[in-house]
């Protein structure tokens, strides 16, 4: 392969996972999955060698971490703060309908909101289910941190693919 097409390709393949990191941020797309989509169309089109392949295979291991954090967190603190698990399943299927229906930044608008509705009616008081909106939103907040940070280490696993 041509030097000026390999750089091309990672130089591309670089500024298609900075959009995926950028997207942990601004919840627009699924920006692990962007991360490891560009890793694997480079290793497809470059070549993966061994090492590449092992590094990868990390990379993905990761994805499916980074993209299950999220709910365990979420549900984990909003249980902590004396959520039903009703009510978490029920906020997570609101949550999921939501985001394909408006955005996934619609998705999370919605679950805190569903999860103190959900709350209310199963007779907390405004002050018992605010207080597990938090928890709710405490484990999004580390869920993003979690995320973000394996974001970083899929694109310097990358960089030594190359």
């Amino acid at each position: 392969m041509p030097l000026w097409l390999e750089t091309s390709i990672t130089i591309i393949t670089g500024i298609v996972m900075f959009f995926g990191l950028v997207g942990l941020i601004v919840p627009i797309f699924p920006g692990l999955v962007i991360i490891w989509i560009a890793a694997l169309a480079f290793g497809l089109i470059s070549g993966f060698t061994t090492w590449g392949w092992v590094l990868f295979g990390v990379m993905t291991v990761l994805m499916v971490i980074g993209n299950t954090v999220d709910g365990v967190l979420m549900g984990a603190k909003a249980l902590e703060y004396g959520a039903s698990k009703r009510s978490i399943v029920l906020t997570l299927v609101i949550a999921i309908v939501v985001s394909l229906i408006l955005s996934p930044i619609g998705g999370l608008l919605s679950a805190p909101l569903a999860l103190f509705w959900l709350e209310k009616a199963n007779g907390h008081s405004s002050e018992k289910a605010w207080a597990i909106t938090r928890g709710l939103m405490t484990g999004w907040g580390w869920a993003f941190v979690i995320r973000f940070g394996i974001g970083v280490v899929m694109i310097v696993l990358w960089l030594f693919i190359i």
